[in-house]
């Protein structure tokens, strides 16, 4: 009284959906259990499950692609990569040369405007464990771009502390 596994993997893109429908399979019968036919007819009723549970899979995939490929065509009409300077250059190395963790903490401060509570909350952290791994990171930040401005010009980093050219 199954729906042969081979069933649903003969139709299916690959063995993961497979198993998701199979479970979906079970899972609509399992709730229908009183509508369910006795004896030989509770297994073409089971394939018809699977078959509609197949058909609502599929349904999704297009509707998920579709919506993919709209998101892909409206970025890529809408988006314009930054024109960076020099400076701005070297302000994206540094930060890109930040951990994820600090990467994370100052654009959740910089980019998307939190305070340290929202940040908190979205970290799932407290405040002050906010606080200070902020303060950390934006010191490595200072230290990382302060060594890029050094090497990309050395004479204006000499200058800046009171060395003379």
């Amino acid at each position: 009284m199954a729906v042969d596994i081979g069933y649903v993997l003969r139709r299916a893109d690959n063995a993961h959906d497979a198993a998701d429908i199979l479970a979906e399979t079970f899972l609509t019968a399992w709730r229908r259990f009183e509508d369910m036919p006795r004896g030989d007819a509770a297994r073409p009723w089971l394939y018809g499950i699977a078959r509609r549970v197949l058909a609502n899979h599929y349904r999704g995939a297009r509707r998920r692609s579709a919506l993919s490929e709209r998101l892909r065509t409206d970025l890529a009409a809408s988006y314009r990569p930054a024109e960076y300077d020099e400076d701005l250059t070297t302000v994206a190395a540094a930060f890109r040369s930040l951990s994820d963790d600090d990467r994370e903490l100052l654009a959740l401060v910089g980019w998307e405007s939190l305070d340290p509570g929202q940040i908190a909350t979205a970290l799932g952290c407290s405040r002050n464990a906010v606080r200070i791994r902020l303060h950390r990171a934006r010191k490595r930040f200072a230290r990382e771009l302060e060594s890029r401005a050094a090497a990309a010009h050395p004479t204006r980093a000499r200058i800046a502390k009171g060395e003379r050219a």
